[in-house]
């Protein structure tokens, strides 16, 4: 699966990143939409927080033991930043484009809330909003 990391080329429109891992972020990717495979834990969590999306999405990973799975969100919230997962029903673990395109939203924390996502959103669907929101 040898697709681009960034679909979007069109300066006038928010930077769509897809990444397998949220490690491949960069800090020139600051205020992108950072769309992962990566599980919402704190260490992965730790990158978004040095890359700075304007939004992280990761994969629940099942949630799993004290909701390692979606740890992160609380911690990307602490520093001002946007984050939800998909559920690992709806996407597989690690792969990208599975998030994007078939990913649910399940967990959001308070500053993805206030950029319109929610629970039950498709993944892609809350992509194409922000990205004609930052159009306008």
């Amino acid at each position: 699966m040898n697709r681009p990391a960034d679909t979007d080329s069109d300066s006038d429109l928010r930077s769509v990143r897809v990444v397998h891992s949220i490690t491949e972020l960069k800090a020139e990717d600051a205020g992108c939409l950072a769309v992962s495979g990566s599980h919402g834990g704190l260490s992965a969590a730790r990158y978004a927080v040095a890359a700075r999306p304007l939004l992280s999405v990761f994969n629940d990973a099942g949630i799993g033991k004290d909701d390692a799975g979606i740890a992160g969100l609380a911690l990307l919230q602490l520093h001002g930043l946007a984050a939800c997962t998909v559920s690992h029903n709806s996407a597989c673990i690690g792969d990208a484009h599975s998030t994007l395109n078939e990913g649910v939203i399940q967990h959001v924390n308070n500053a993805a809330r206030a950029l319109g996502v929610a629970p039950g959103q498709r993944c892609v669907d809350v992509v194409k909003a922000l990205r004609a929101k930052a159009k306008r």
